[in-house]
């Protein structure tokens, strides 16, 4: 319906005052839609097709109110843009800088354009299934964080590698994927903190590609470790094993997509125990056996 000319009022002054009410509704509607709010969005839409002039009315006694959200939002999508374009502040993000207080464990999974988006979740979902803080970190350069996995899905990262190498980690765990794992092997910062990993006596692992591209190529495997069953990966290992998941002390290996669940949950389980290993296994219908 068109607004009549009794329920349309011309205002001298800024902007917001010169739009009628219903427009001055639909506007507000667009930049609330705008902020994902689609319900109130649907609801402003529908009394801009709908109203009354009675209606109309009394709207337009709280314009000034419709006028103040109008210019809040529009402040605070002017905000969030400039900050998101500069800063990556806005963006919800794990604990960086963990309290004494947690016992949470502190789990790194680093990723790269082509990783394997599979067994990049298998880990991520799992391990916070256990009780853990698990921060996605991306090795692309210049700090972008979204990532273009191995069969099109697209990840963002919480952190890049320049924030990540600076913390401790209970655990990094490496997922496959090519050319993704070359990607991986190609980060000096992650090879450095898996370096160090393997000097503290702290856990890493790494599945499928991985563990040929990325540890075997650095000395961070050594014999009977185990990788995705390909020739041209195995040859790179030294004295590789066919078994789903191998535990060779602080490093854990695995072959791929298929055998993902179960190295995350034997990653719990060295975290947390074989009880909550259990417990999460049977939770998600995983068997334990091999």
């Amino acid at each position: 319906m068109q607004c009549s000319d009794d329920a349309s009022t011309n205002y001298k002054g800024s902007y917001f005052e010169q739009l009628s009410t219903k427009e001055l509704v639909a506007s507000v509607a667009v930049h609330i839609f705008r902020s994902q709010t689609s319900l109130l969005s649907f609801i402003l839409l529908f009394l801009y097709h709908t109203t009354s002039e009675s209606l109309l009315n009394v709207l337009e006694e709280m314009k000034i109110i419709a006028t103040g959200i109008l210019f809040s939002s529009r402040l605070i999508c002017t905000s969030a843009f400039a900050t998101s374009r500069y800063s990556s502040s806005l963006r919800p993000k794990p604990k960086l800088f963990s309290s004494t207080l947690d016992m949470s464990k502190r789990v790194l999974v680093p990723i790269a354009d082509d990783s394997e988006e599979i067994e990049t979740s298998c880990i991520q979902d799992t391990l916070v299934r256990f009780g853990a803080e698990v921060v996605v970190v991306s090795v692309k350069p210049g700090g972008d964080l979204v990532c273009k996995m191995s069969r099109g899905l697209k990840v963002m990262a919480d952190v890049s590698i320049d924030e990540a190498v600076l913390q401790s980690w209970d655990l990094v765990a490496l997922p496959g994927g090519m050319p993704g794992a070359e990607h991986l092997r190609d980060c000096e910062p992650l090879i450095s903190l898996l370096e160090k990993q393997k000097a503290d006596g702290k856990l890493y692992a790494a599945m499928c590609a991985a563990p040929a591209i990325v540890l075997a190529s650095k000395g961070l495997c050594g014999d009977g470790a185990t990788c995705y069953p390909a020739p041209g990966l195995r040859e790179k290992m030294p004295s590789p094993v066919d078994e789903q998941v191998v535990v060779q002390g602080n490093v854990v290996t695995s072959q791929g997509p298929g055998t993902g669940l179960k190295f995350a949950i034997k990653l719990g389980e060295l975290l947390y125990g074989a009880e909550k290993a259990k417990q999460i296994a049977d939770e998600m219908l995983v068997s334990q056996d091999s």
